[in-house]
């Protein structure tokens, strides 16, 4: 092992649990706020959605969730070993065929998946 595995080893996350695309999860992501009196807050935003991609591996894994609220879809892109990311939670397992399932951008409602056992 090298310095820089060394150092990026101590940086994974070891308590995100294992999902993958097609899977419908929650992100809890920390945002910093700052209100009236000019303090700065930190509260915590729920985002639930499918998982639409995973790519990289090791400390630069990332995955992008969609989530469709009022036919508008919103996609996220975020680093699985964030410390802005407070916790995962896998909501339902989806059954796909595909790695990356794209054609779920094509359809303005939430698409229905079948729930993998």
């Amino acid at each position: 092992m090298n310095l820089l595995d060394k150092i990026t080893q101590k940086q994974i996350r070891t308590d995100i649990p294992e999902f993958r695309s097609g899977d419908t999860i929650r992100v809890d992501i920390k945002i910093d706020e700052i209100d009236s009196t000019g303090k700065k807050k930190t509260r915590i935003q729920a985002f639930e959605g499918i998982v639409m991609a995973i790519k990289g591996s090791g400390i630069s894994k990332t995955f992008t969730v969609r989530k469709v609220s009022g036919s508008v879809g919103t996609e996220k892109t975020l680093p699985v070993n964030s410390p802005r990311i407070d916790k995962i939670t896998v909501v339902k397992k989806g059954k796909v065929r595909k790695a990356k399932p794209t054609w779920i951008r094509k359809s303005l409602k939430t698409p229905k998946i079948k729930e993998r056992v």
